[in-house]
């Protein structure tokens, strides 16, 4: 399957990317919560794994600015719920050896950090296979209007990426060198 090749592939290509001191400018993410006029400040975060670009610095900058910060959990049937967490709570580690919070109280982000494996610039992004984001935001577009940010290196975007029916679109997608929106 084309999806697989190319998951690989740019997994791959992120293994070796030196991603020492590659961090997303705060700054930048504020700018767009401003211009999309979010005054509610739940942020639905994850824990960065597997060469991921580290989010983890943009929320402790969130929580010094009075967001709430959350992460998700993976439930059955291929779900995901995001769940309140702070720095100062432990976590445990997932079948997938992803940590993640206790699952005590459940929030509804209004905006979602999404890590990818690649993405394009007409704000597709190619995940790890499991639909897990794509049925979240799903979920949560229903319940009220989220704004879904896309983290990821440069090195990461690719001239198309397949899509199907399922996949749902981001609103942005910051990187260490530019915003597609």
């Amino acid at each position: 399957m084309l999806k697989s090749r190319l998951r690989k592939k740019i997994l791959k290509v992120r293994q070796k990317f030196n991603t020492k001191n590659i961090q997303i400018d705060f700054n930048q993410i504020i700018k767009i919560l401003k211009k999309e006029k979010i005054s509610n400040k739940i942020i639905g975060g994850y824990y960065p794994v597997n060469f991921e670009i580290d989010d983890l610095v943009l929320l402790k900058n969130f929580k010094k600015n009075k967001f709430d910060i959350s992460l998700p959990v993976i439930k059955k049937n291929l779900q995901m719920d995001f769940y309140s967490w702070s720095f100062s709570e432990s976590l445990k580690i997932n079948k997938y050896g992803i940590p993640e919070p206790e699952a005590k109280n459940i929030v509804y982000p209004d905006v979602l950090l999404i890590p990818l494996v690649a993405f394009d610039k007409n704000l597709n992004r190619l995940g790890y296979g499991g639909g897990y984001y794509d049925r979240i935001i799903k979920k949560l577009s229903k319940k009220k209007n989220i704004i879904k940010i896309g983290l990821a290196f440069s090195v990461q975007e690719i001239d198309k990426v397949p899509i199907n029916m399922y996949d749902q679109k981001l609103d942005y997608i910051v990187t260490n060198k530019h915003i597609i929106k």
